[in-house]
């Protein structure tokens, strides 16, 4: 099967339209036709060539969700027709980390761009073309079974696609990761998808006060509506004194969801005594 598919050639170069010949899945992989795939920072490292590693050419996109198309010899827990969420990590579900519950750190992920056999699903005129994960800006993506997860058809695929990293990313360092209780002081620093999830979850989990912090003060109305009880500019010389002075002592848990390197520093500035930072 051929479909035009957007691909990613050279760091710095604009994606090309290319029609890319897709494999049929294989044993236990799924073919998933995407209705919806998220724009992660990820992606934009591996565009901006921040990412040596990155095999080129590449298809992007590692959030999305869809409906399975075909299934492969011993696929059990998805069908054709079925509306799924995609995971970027989902796990060999065999290792250490993987029986401990920590998918996300398997040992035994693939080769970069590969599938768990080393090769690759996309290919044109004769090349193979690599998977960001699981490709997901693809029309047409293959990924193993354990990186499906089958949702209500009646949830929109366009807010299903977001649960895939960002949701689960922010809400699971929120409720598993550092398990907040009920009034505990929680910081968010930078709020993109990742820190907007970690909002909700902080405040679903009853902590207080939940205090937003981002470099631009535009947002700040918005994040009072998705969870935050405050908000603090992190340009500000002061922004840790503020954050400290909101909580009444520092916060029990900052929670870290942007790569700046200025928000080391001011998450652990924003620490109370035997505060946590995630």
């Amino acid at each position: 099967m051929t479909v035009p598919t957007p691909v990613l050639t050279g760091a710095r170069t604009p994606h090309r339209l290319l029609d890319l010949e897709v494999d049929e899945p294989r044993d236990g992989e799924v073919r998933v036709r995407m209705a919806a795939s998220g724009v992660c920072h990820s992606c934009l490292y591996a565009m901006d060539g921040e990412h040596a590693a990155i095999p080129m050419p590449i298809v992007l996109g590692d959030e999305g969700a869809g409906v399975v198309e075909a299934v492969g010899p011993g696929v059990a827990t998805v069908a054709p027709g079925d509306h799924v969420v995609v995971s970027w990590a989902p796990g060999c579900g065999r290792c250490r980390t993987c029986r401990q519950g920590l998918p996300a750190l398997c040992t035994q992920q693939p080769p970069l761009g590969r599938m768990a056999d080393g090769t690759t699903r996309f290919h044109h005129g004769g090349e193979d073309v690599f998977h960001y994960g699981p490709a997901t800006n693809a029309p047409l993506t293959v990924v193993a079974e354990r990186a499906v997860v089958s949702v209500d058809p009646a949830m929109p695929l366009d807010l299903a696609a977001l649960i895939g990293c960002a949701a689960t990313t922010g809400v699971g360092a929120v409720r598993n990761t550092a398990r907040v209780r009920p009034g505990e002081a929680v910081a968010v620093l930078g709020c993109g998808g990742v820190g907007i999830s970690a909002l909700h979850a902080a405040a679903l989990a009853g902590a207080y006060p939940v205090i937003a912090v981002d470099v631009r003060p535009d947002k700040f109305a918005a994040l009072i509506r998705m969870g935050a009880t405050h908000c603090v500019d992190a340009t500000a010389p002061d922004a840790a004194d503020q954050i400290r002075e909101i909580a009444g002592r520092g916060v029990d848990y900052a929670f870290v969801t942007t790569s700046a390197a200025s928000a080391f520093p001011l998450a652990m500035g924003a620490l109370a005594v035997r505060g946590r930072a995630c």
